[in-house]
């Protein structure tokens, strides 16, 4: 999951990548498990912080948070939705 990525050790010019990958990684794991958990959100709100999203990711999280209003996914207070 996103929240699990250590940026510590990562070069400065792989870290925008990682996050990318992460990103996709988050709406992936969403739709499929119709959660969004605590890691989840905290990868997106570190995606948001990044102020450097482009419109593909923007419209993904505009559909993640469509979902949520909708009821086709709920936000969990687990860390991760695998058991």
């Amino acid at each position: 999951m996103i929240g699990s990525i250590e940026f510590f050790n990562v070069p400065m010019h792989l870290q925008s990548s990682l996050l990318d990958f992460a990103f996709a990684e988050l709406f992936a794991q969403a739709s499929i498990s119709g959660q969004l958990t605590l890691a989840d959100r905290y990868g997106l709100q570190a995606a948001l912080l990044k102020e450097s999203l482009d419109d593909e990711e923007k419209q993904a999280i505009d559909r993640l948070l469509y979902g949520i209003r909708k009821g086709r996914i709920k936000l969990v207070n687990e860390f991760s939705a695998q058991a």
